[in-house]
């Protein structure tokens, strides 16, 4: 397992996850439980529906995202702590049978002005079914701790702290 510190993010740098499969009972189980409409829930009701089949509820789907996130072999020390979803979209269905994985690109790196200890990264995950179509797209922004005793100026001209900002956080680890 490799675990990054924000210091080891830059933008354009891109991961990609293991697999699953998706069957249709676990659409079902979660529908059952989170999302009981009947294109989630019945085969024959599916047909009849904007889907023509079943299909898996958009927040199973993050779910599943999470899942194959979590197990990654490369992580954030400390884990995935969201800070918030600016988009999430779900631009075509996922199917029993659909094996899923997920490219994440790192679209933006940026320490804390308030928090020296620790940063920011702006990601887009991408997931895709074995046709390698998108089923969820989002961008997401993820707390990530700096290397201890280690400030975070690296990619300071390429993030969106302007120089003066990065030399302050700078000097503000100085002391340590």
């Amino acid at each position: 397992m490799i675990e990054r510190y924000l210091e080891d993010y830059e933008a354009g740098q891109t991961f990609t996850t293991g697999r699953l499969t998706v069957d249709a009972e676990q659409i079902k189980a979660f529908a059952a439980q989170f999302d009981p409409q009947p294109f989630h829930l019945d085969e024959e009701a599916a047909k009849r529906t904007v889907f023509k089949g079943l299909a898996a509820s958009g927040f199973h789907t993050a779910s599943l995202v999470m899942r194959l996130i979590v197990v990654s072999e490369d992580r954030p020390v400390g884990g995935f702590i969201g800070l918030g979803i600016e988009e999430m979209r779900w631009p075509r269905p996922v199917r029993p049978g659909d094996e899923l994985h997920v490219q994440i690109e790192v679209l933006e790196v940026r320490p804390s002005a308030s928090r020296p200890g620790q940063g920011m990264i702006k990601v887009r995950t991408t997931t895709l079914n074995q046709n390698n179509e998108a089923v969820q797209v989002s961008r997401n922004s993820l707390l990530v701790p700096c290397r201890p005793g280690n400030t975070f100026i690296k990619h300071a001209e390429s993030s969106s702290v302007s120089p003066a900002v990065a030399q302050r956080i700078d000097k503000q680890g100085e002391g340590r």
